[in-house]
């Protein structure tokens, strides 16, 4: 039945920027979950699809957070259709995240079907996590503190890894303002701003630590308008990573000197941007909360550290206890590629219904 469930909403394209799809597959999911009790709380978006909260009925005990989205990067006929063979599932979605937010929903049907009502778990799609979650973070946010624990749905590792540990990842543009001239007639009258572009990027790349896994990358500069004129004005964009908050400071503050810092006479540089999400650190409350796990489950939970973010950076940014990689294992994500293993939705959904009933059985 899942399998069926996953194709239906895999067929409707959702990319980020297509409001009506991501929408459509909000309303296929919003009727699905609100057969088993849970009351919707929709917020609204004008050029995006709309963020969706689904309540279940609360009593005292531990509350749970299920955390995924409905968007995809894929724009309309790019790569579209679901397809399958004896061993994987193909198609837009299927590993990032439309076949984890599919394990949440089989796993709250099935305790569903044995407990005939549902407590203290809630449910988060949002609609923009693809495009970093610029609109949905804030809304995130604010609800996390309301609960103890949250699962998020991003695929799970080769070995069906959960993951403890995202960098932390911030954009930013530095934008450098000089004088134009002529490059033949009056070239000493110009000041430069591509050559002071030249020496912030050497500085730049400088503050990456490979060992510390903290990486400075300056992805695209823009600079001048043609090859006999001074250059009056320069960007540099440019993408942080970092496993601390150490490492973040230091990266930060070291941004800012380089900005202000005048490497040609006569350039005036501004530095825009920030944290896109903060670093979600492994800590030891995930540690002792994934060996109660293993006890409830019966089962040993592998880990891992990953370089990429999700929404579960946020969440944890909060001080809320965060689990990730909860879906089905799956590679290609981002690619015509993308694949699911059909086994790993069995292993996530059997694993997440233990945990689920655990917590609905012990309030």
């Amino acid at each position: 039945m899942y399998l069926n469930d996953l194709e239906k909403i895999i067929n409707i394209n959702s990319y980020t920027k297509n409001k009506k799809g991501v929408d459509e597959v909000g309303t296929i999911m919003s009727k699905w979950i609100g057969e088993l009790g849970f009351k919707l709380r929709t917020y609204n978006k004008e050029h995006i699809g709309n963020h969706l909260l689904f309540s279940s009925s609360k009593k005292s005990g531990k509350k749970i957070l299920l955390l995924g989205h409905n968007d995809t990067v894929f724009p309309p006929n790019s790569f579209e259709g679901f397809s399958q063979d004896e061993k994987w599932v193909y198609g837009p979605g299927v590993c990032d995240m439309k076949g984890g937010n599919i394990v949440a929903l089989q796993a709250l049907r099935n305790i569903f079907n044995e407990n005939s009502e549902i407590y203290n778990i809630d449910f988060l799609l949002v609609s923009d996590e693809e495009t970093g979650s610029d609109d949905s973070k804030e809304i995130t946010a604010l609800l996390a503190p309301n609960y103890d624990y949250c699962f998020v749905f991003e695929a799970a590792g080769e070995n069906m890894e959960i993951v403890t540990q995202r960098k932390g990842v911030g954009t930013f543009t530095i934008t450098i303002e000089g004088l134009a001239s002529h490059a033949g007639n009056h070239y000493d009258k110009g000041i430069d701003a591509n050559l002071e572009a030249s020496y912030k990027l050497q500085e730049l790349v400088k503050l990456t630590n490979l060992k510390l896994q903290t990486t400075v990358n300056v992805g695209k500069i823009n600079g001048g308008i043609g090859a006999n004129t001074i250059s009056a004005k320069c960007e540099l964009i440019l993408e942080i990573r970092y496993t601390t908050n150490d490492e973040k400071i230091r990266v930060l503050n070291g941004l800012n000197k380089i900005t202000n810092t005048s490497y040609v006479s006569g350039t005036i540089s501004t530095l825009s941007g920030s944290i896109q999400r903060d670093v979600m650190q492994e800590n030891t409350n995930q540690l002792e909360f994934i060996t109660q796990l293993e006890t409830i489950t019966n089962s040993k939970i592998l880990t891992e550290k990953r370089g990429g973010v999700s929404d579960a950076n946020i969440v944890a940014s909060c001080g809320v206890t965060t689990l990730d990689g909860f879906g089905p294992f799956g590679d290609g994500d981002h690619t015509i590629k993308e694949r699911a293993l059909k086994s790993s939705f069995e292993s996530r959904i059997e694993l997440m219904t233990k945990i689920l009933n655990h917590f609905q059985k012990n309030l």
